[in-house]
């Protein structure tokens, strides 16, 4: 070991290692003192039971807060799926917020039996989950919510069906021009293999993660951050039926199961942009 000499040194080293400290603690503050509403939401025993039991797998309070989550956001969800994640955010922003829903344009058989169900959830608490505004993001609708009135939008493993609908780029744009000057836009995706070409269609369901952050720089976005709260090395992503083959689909059905769920849910990476303050 290097032995200090002096004290002009012995100081620099303590700042040094004050400053590592601080940083290393920073995140765990943050862990340690959650939004209590926030947290409240997604304690909630009105959730469906189903999606409060993947919440070890997706981390809903831990992504939020990596978001930038606050009670008085004008927030847009888009293609919610189910519900999984308005069950926590129309509760969350009810009270003081403003929350719109980017629902796919109707057309799509299994889209459509999706929107059912999230609408029956929706409506089922509909006291606890507060106005939702309903828009549409498909082809020929990406005007998601009025024009730069969102202070964050979110989506959560639904860029891959945009590449393969060929519309990617134009959500993005929607995205875009939805936001706030400053506003953050939240995008979870499956990760793809870095040693593997894009597939621009993303068929299999994973993205690379360096695809994503320049699909997003192209339109205009600065990357803020990036979390690795939902990666999963278990997902050697050469599925047969690519993502879809893992949790919760198990597109298998009995064949395999148990070394899918195994597997669990598929890695996934987590990245943080804002629109710029000042447009170039």
């Amino acid at each position: 070991m290097r032995l200090v000499k002096n004290s002009n040194a012995l100081v620099a080293a303590g700042l040094v290692a004050l400053s590592t400290l601080v940083a290393l603690s920073a995140p765990l503050v943050a862990r340690a003192a959650p939004d209590p509403a926030l947290a409240a939401s997604i304690a909630s025993p009105a959730r469906t039971a189903t999606y409060s039991a993947r919440d070890s797998a997706r981390h809903p309070l831990e992504e939020l807060m990596f978001f930038g989550l606050s009670p008085k956001m004008t927030v847009v969800e888009l293609w919610p799926g189910g519900g999984y994640w308005t069950e926590i955010l129309g509760a969350y922003l009810a009270p003081q917020g403003h929350y719109y829903v980017a629902l796919p344009v109707p057309g799509d058989k299994e889209e459509e039996e999706s929107i059912a169900k999230w609408r029956a959830r929706r409506m089922a608490q509909e006291a606890r989950l507060g106005t939702i505004n309903e828009t549409l993001l498909g082809v020929n609708h990406f005007a998601i919510a009025p024009v730069g009135s969102a202070d964050l939008v979110v989506t959560f493993r639904n860029l891959h069906n945009w590449m393969g609908a060929g519309i990617a780029n134009d959500v993005l744009a929607g995205i875009f021009k939805a936001l706030k000057p400053g506003g953050i836009f939240g995008i979870e995706e499956h990760r793809g293999l870095n040693d593997k070409p894009q597939d621009p269609k993303g068929e299999n369901g994973y993205v690379r993660q360096d695809y994503t952050i320049a699909m997003a720089k192209k339109a205009g976005f600065e990357l803020v951050d990036s979390s690795e709260i939902n990666a999963n090395p278990r997902d050697t992503k050469n599925w047969v039926d690519g993502v879809w083959t893992l949790p919760p689909t198990l597109s298998q059905g009995e064949k395999d199961r148990a070394k899918y769920v195994a597997v669990g849910e598929a890695d996934n990476y987590v990245l943080k942009f804002r629109k710029p303050t000042a447009l170039r």
